[in-house]
């Protein structure tokens, strides 16, 4: 039978075996009038907190948080809605910081994609930058071990609004809430005590898990000392409409909106299974091969040890061209010895994390790639280009044999798959 995956701004047909388990969230109709269900969650927040309008005062400095651009928030529709609850206060009063954490700036071009023309003539938009001392402000000193530096311009606002989107994490348990400000707008000392070996190898540190997680535990730390007074999250379809608006204190605001996300997004199948073909939820989560470990770790979840997981991730943006994700590929020849290396104790450096996690899945199994990049750049990453996955599959067959159980995760990290009783 075909089944299609999200890949890039488009789909890709797949022909797979009539026995093969389509894997897919549960799917949830898009509002019939978004900007309404906006303005209730505004007006009715979540928690011990007044509507947003009535606790902006027109003389306060407002600085609104937003997620960069491989995420899927709609910010095009939620930041202009903002400025018009908050018509009240001037356009000069407002600073939209660009929450890339340790990603690359985004162009302006981009920004008035994400934003929309008017609004980027109208207030002033900045990138967050990690590693320009100049625009980071002590807060603290976290628990785990490290300086917290945030955002300055944030700091210093009068009213903070974190906006987002949630979505199952692999290691964060779930997006959006308290990860808006840490990492996104944090300094580089703190995200990579965030992103530390010991942080993202705790066994807690997992899908759809927020109970004992030490990301959660620290994220919410830091927001504490420097707390947003809104939250403001989104969950979206596989058409990316909004399907519900979370909104008020950042906590309880968060707490919910991961429990409806889990209650749609968790399915569990009765065994693991010998290829697992997944996406990486299309553009913009597929832009970059570095993001695509996310929808690979998603089939790790299900696939049996020595299997097959075939991502197809579109890589329009490639590796990506910021950070050490690639160079840190090329200091070991095999995943286990990248694996021994970065749990050393010894060695520190950007982008590990992602590594980490990637090398756990190739530990564990076959990695088929399915992209635009070079088969050169796939192959580095120590991964199996695949031009043609209907091809691969019939090859897949005659390793597995003809009862080869298949799965597929069209929207990829937007599921989280679990085998019953494990």
């Amino acid at each position: 039978m075909k089944t299609l995956l999200q890949y890039g701004r488009g789909q890709l047909a797949v022909e797979v075996p009539d026995s093969a388990t389509i894997i897919e969230p549960q799917h949830l109709d898009g509002f019939d009038d978004e900007k309404a269900a906006f303005e209730e969650a505004l007006r009715q927040p979540i928690g011990d907190v007044r509507p947003l309008r009535e606790r902006v005062k027109p003389s306060d400095r407002v600085a609104i948080v937003i997620s960069d651009i491989t995420r899927p928030t709609p910010n095009h529709k939620l930041v202009p809605w903002l400025l018009e609850e908050l018509a009240h206060v001037p356009d000069e009063q407002f600073v939209i910081i660009n929450g890339t954490g340790t990603h690359r700036d985004q162009t302006p071009e981009e920004l008035e994609q994400m934003l929309g023309a008017d609004v980027v003539r109208r207030v002033r938009v900045i990138n967050h930058h990690c590693q320009v001392k100049e625009e980071l402000v002590h807060v603290g000193r976290s628990s785990f071990g490290c300086d917290v530096y945030l955002n300055k311009d944030y700091v210093e606002a009068d009213f903070r609004i974190v906006t987002g989107f949630i979505e199952p994490h692999f290691f964060a348990g779930f997006s959006g809430g308290p990860k808006g400000i840490m990492p996104g707008i944090a300094g580089i000392e703190t995200i990579l005590t965030f992103h530390n070996a010991r942080m993202i190898g705790d066994p807690l540190a997992t899908w759809g898990n927020m109970t004992g997680n030490p990301l959660q535990q620290m994220a919410a730390e830091v927001n504490r000392m420097c707390k947003p007074e809104f939250m403001l999250n989104v969950t979206l379809n596989k058409d990316k409409a909004i399907t519900s608006v979370f909104a008020g204190e950042l906590f309880e605001a968060h707490a919910a909106g991961c429990a409806f996300v889990k209650e749609h997004a968790m399915v569990a199948v009765d065994a693991r299974y010998d290829v697992v073909i997944t996406s990486n939820s299309g553009y913009p989560l597929d832009q970059n091969l570095y993001q695509a470990v996310k929808g690979m770790s998603a089939a790790h979840k299900i696939v049996k040890q020595g299997g097959a997981i075939i991502c197809a991730a579109e890589c329009s943006d490639g590796l990506p061209n910021h950070g050490n994700y690639a160079e840190i590929l090329q200091l070991r020849k095999t995943p286990q010895e990248i694996l021994e290396l970065i749990n050393s104790g010894s060695f520190q450096m950007f982008d590990q994390w992602q590594v980490q996690k990637q090398a756990v899945v190739q530990v564990w199994a076959d990695v088929y790639v399915h992209s635009s990049l070079p088969d050169e750049d796939v192959s580095k990453a120590m991964f199996t280009p695949v031009p043609d996955i209907d091809e691969l599959l019939a090859q897949l067959k005659g390793r597995y044999g003809e009862e080869m159980r298949v799965a597929v995760l069209p929207l990829g990290p937007l599921t989280i798959p679990y085998v019953q009783g494990e």
